[in-house]
């Protein structure tokens, strides 16, 4: 039996893609882990809140190109889920270029799960959003459906 390939697509659902309304690092965080904390995978939303928080106080998850990906791996989480937050007029997040964060990209995965398929989808993320094409329709979509579409291939 073939392991199937691991797609970005799979790991989130139209309800946890959002127009954030939060204009801080902190504020953003917490409306992005309301968005992802209904999920079956997350079994202890507090606790997954405060692994990411102190995450993210270890170093900036705004990796530059007006992205931020906010990731963590707990024992709380069951398996892979992601979240997408988007801001068209930015937001202050400490990144490392010191540009605005206009796409949120939140990710959790179980600690059980193999660091190695972790990092492939953090990294494939990072390389779609990177993508300043990708970015401009993510920003440009009207609905989540539609960024849903934008992720199908990926």
């Amino acid at each position: 039996m073939t392991k199937q390939k691991l797609r970005i697509s799979d790991l989130i659902t139209p309800d946890r893609i959002i127009d954030l309304k939060c204009r801080t690092k902190n504020e953003v965080l917490r409306e992005m882990f309301r968005a992802i904390e209904r999920s079956p995978e997350i079994r202890n939303s507090k606790a997954f809140e405060k692994s990411l928080i102190e995450r993210e106080n270890i170093l900036t998850t705004g990796i530059g190109n007006e992205i931020a990906i906010p990731h963590v791996q707990t024992d709380v989480v069951d398996d892979l889920v992601m979240a997408i937050g988007r801001c068209e007029d930015g937001i202050d997040f400490g990144s490392l270029d010191g540009r605005p964060v206009k796409i949120v990209v939140m990710i959790a995965s179980s600690d059980k799960h193999p660091r190695n398929e972790f990092l492939k989808v953090l990294a494939k993320v990072v390389m779609l959003f990177k993508d300043e094409g990708f970015r401009k329709q993510v920003l440009k979509a009207r609905r989540p459906e539609d960024i849903m579409k934008l992720l199908e291939p990926y």
